[in-house]
């Protein structure tokens, strides 16, 4: 029989059920707004200028459409009440270049509109994501034509001291045992250790070619724990490093991340300051959602039913 779990003065249809019809909230589920420190759905650039895009989250965070510009939206929604996505993609494989169509922001000195990262104790990430091109792409900074990048970007908070590479938090494929796995990834420390967990199932069964999915990775800092979820269902997998990559046994508690703002964002790709290619992937991305807490499995799969109601 249907019910309902009320969450202070909002109704949500327990696991199992459609959401509503109407989401009254917009497009995120309301136990999330709280949290959710960066969401870009690609339906918002800033008036006066298109290669960038608004964050509809608490911190207001512009993010820079990279090299494509305006051109990168496109008209191709994840869900029904979606328009538009991000085009991601390699423009010039066999060129050591700086064209890669990506997004993100970078600062040397941290973003101080992403300090709810500094020192947190949880994060999330969630998105859709669509291939649509060649996955992992050519290495364009190869001299070797046959030669593929390791990984394929999606989603990543930087670290304070990052070099626009190096993520406290990460939503990415990379290879895992010679294999390329989806993964979530994450750094608790700067220029410290890093821990990954790896889904099992084959990433091009996860992610097949022109198909929208729904992909979430959340990370705590504090018990040292990651999870994936596609669809809004969880994923099964493993911890990839041994031993204790975080740096969580002792004191003092609870474990946080550094105390540092992160450098930016980077999605698509790594260097989001645009002085390298590196990991380019070719897909589009539709409603991505940086939160500073790690979203409860029944809020992933409220969240994916949520946004196809």
């Amino acid at each position: 029989m249907k019910r309902l779990l009320t969450l202070g003065l909002v109704a949500v249809f327990s696991v199992g059920l459609a959401a509503p019809a109407q989401a009254t909230f917009g497009t995120v589920l309301p136990t999330l707004q709280r949290n959710l420190v960066s969401y870009y759905d690609f339906e918002h650039p800033v008036r006066g200028n298109k290669t960038l895009e608004q964050d509809s989250g608490r911190s207001g965070t512009q993010l820079q459409l990279i090299n494509g510009g305006a051109d990168m939206r496109v008209r191709d929604g994840a869900f029904r009440r979606s328009h538009n996505s991000l085009q991601l993609k390699q423009i010039t494989p066999a060129v050591a270049g700086n064209d890669d169509w990506k997004a993100g922001l970078y600062s040397e000195t941290g973003v101080p509109t992403l300090k709810a990262f500094n020192g947190a104790r949880q994060a999330s990430i969630m998105g859709w994501v669509k291939m649509t091109g060649q996955n992992p792409a050519p290495n364009s900074n190869s001299g070797d034509p046959s030669d593929l990048y390791g990984a394929i970007g999606l989603a990543g908070v930087l670290t304070g001291d990052s070099n626009g590479h190096a993520v406290r938090a990460l939503l990415e494929l990379i290879q895992v045992g010679g294999e390329l796995k989806l993964v979530a990834l994450a750094r608790r420390l700067d220029g410290g250790e890093s821990q990954t967990f790896a889904a099992s199932e084959d990433w091009q069964k996860l992610l097949p070619q022109n198909e929208w999915v729904f992909l979430a990775a959340t990370f705590d800092f504090d018990t040292g724990t990651m999870a994936l979820y596609r669809n809004g269902s969880p994923l099964a997998g493993r911890y990839v490093a041994a031993g204790d990559p975080w740096k969580l046994e002792g004191e003092p508690e609870p474990d946080l991340a550094t105390a540092t703002d992160p450098r930016g964002y980077k999605i698509g790709g790594s260097y989001p300051q645009n002085t390298r290619e590196g990991n380019a992937c070719n897909c589009r991305m539709d409603s991505l959602m940086f939160l500073d807490r790690a979203v409860r499995p029944w809020e992933v799969q409220l969240q994916y039913r949520w946004m196809r109601s």
